[in-house]
């Protein structure tokens, strides 16, 4: 028997490598590791989606992984789906993430998919399912877009079920603490807890609730029988009146998600009056506001071609990790900002239709910015940290040099001499 690991989201970023990493080296020395397209199958951008998990998994964390393509069931033909049948059965891990839950259950329910997860975890494989794709894992699907998007009132869809597979009914809900909607909530996977909980009432049995935060997994070992918690935020399993919520850095029995029903406090798990989602500080809720609101404002500029705009964001958004930092914020929360903060800047950096001068004048605060932190980090001997900061100006064309008399970059990419800066 093999893993089934389910993420809240954040599967492609900085917060999951590691987990990707753990979860992989059961396989040394040479993972077949595939991602599977369907959920974003009808998007333009799905080759892209594809690639940019070729490319995390190339980068990030050291290991191949394939493509297998299944965007539509109407359109794919006998052979192609031949193709992707023979690859996913050869894996031995697989991953599915971003896209639409209902749109996934429409494709893969029909096909032989499913019943190879199935195959591919009793044969001691690993499924993640992550973001809309964890959504499917349960026995019914909540349609995100339909609801929250297009106005369709509260209602369910029978899911791909794959955790009822192995025992389990439950229903999976990731994204539970999102607080992207600032002035409204939007947790419960941009529900809100209210239109959430007349969702609940709508089921036809009272079903355990699994709700993933955000960067956070799940990973459910069958063969031990136990799951356990990783990333930076926790999940719960609702039941009626009843919440669970399970931190992590323990190992719990599998059997706790058999049923929502109270369980000895020996079990590990942490009972509370209200949805762990809702225990969030109001000052970790405003600094992550103030976070969202930077990066709404980076990506209109970058959608308006102002590079001045989004400039700015960034250089806010670098106020507000500082003043974080001097504040004593949660490490955690901090460094997931930074991550938003390094993909930001990578985006600025290899913007098109700058000129050079434009990207100096523009990035050179920012840069003056992140350079003067490194070398606070160098000062405190936190190595380390240091390095980390340069490798993100370098995956945006940006190279450091240390000089003796201080630290040297300039843009990678035909200059004229007298473009050259020095910080």
């Amino acid at each position: 028997m093999g893993i089934l690991a389910l993420m809240g989201s954040g599967e492609l970023t900085a917060t999951m490598v590691e987990v990707h990493k753990m979860l992989l080296s059961r396989f040394r020395p040479s993972p077949s590791a595939l991602f599977l397209n369907t959920p974003a199958g009808f998007q333009l951008n799905a080759d892209q989606i594809g690639a940019n998990a070729v490319d995390y998994f190339r980068q990030r964390v050291g290991c191949r992984m394939d493509v297998a393509s299944y965007k539509s069931s109407e359109t794919i033909s006998e052979v192609d789906a031949a193709v992707a049948y023979q690859k996913l059965r050869g894996a031995d891990f697989i991953l599915m993430g971003p896209g639409s839950p209902t749109y996934t259950v429409e494709h893969l329910r029909a096909s032989q998919i499913p019943a190879i997860f199935s195959d591919h975890i009793r044969q001691g494989g690993c499924l993640v399912a992550a973001s809309a794709a964890a959504l499917t894992a349960g026995c019914y699907t909540l349609p995100v877009y339909e609801i929250y998007k297009v106005g369709q009132p509260p209602h369910w869809v029978e899911g791909l079920d794959i955790l009822g597979m192995f025992g389990l009914s439950l229903v999976v809900i990731p994204h539970w603490n999102n607080a992207e909607g600032g002035t409204h909530d939007t947790s419960r996977c941009f529900m809100g807890a209210s239109r959430f909980d007349q969702l609940v009432s709508l089921l036809e049995k009272p079903l355990p609730i699994l709700g993933l935060d955000e960067h956070t997994a799940c990973i459910m070992d069958f063969d031990k029988a136990t799951f356990e918690i990783y990333g930076i935020g926790t999940v719960i399993l609702q039941h009626q009146s009843t919440t669970h919520s399970f931190a992590p850095g323990k190992t719990y029995p599998l059997e706790i998600l058999q049923s929502g029903k109270s369980m000895p406090a020996e079990m590990g798990a942490d009972q509370v009056e209200s949805p762990a989602s809702e225990s969030k500080s109001g000052e970790d809720a405003d600094f992550w506001q103030q976070v969202h609101r930077c990066k709404e404002d980076f990506q209109q500029g970058i959608t308006a071609a102002d590079v001045r705009r989004s400039a700015q964001a960034l250089l806010e958004l670098d106020r507000l990790l500082w003043q974080a930092h001097g504040e004593k914020e949660n490490p955690e929360v901090i460094a997931q900002a930074r991550d938003l903060f390094r993909e930001q800047l990578a985006e600025l950096g290899t913007s098109t239709g700058l000129t050079q001068s434009a990207l100096m004048r523009v990035l050179g605060p920012i840069i003056d910015s992140l350079l003067a932190a490194r070398q606070q980090f160098r000062d405190a001997r936190q190595f380390e940290a240091g390095d980390a900061l340069r490798d993100a100006l370098g995956s945006a064309g940006i190279l450091v040099e240390d000089t003796a008399a201080g630290s040297r970059w300039w843009i990678d990419q035909p200059k004229e001499e007298d473009n050259d800066r020095s910080s």
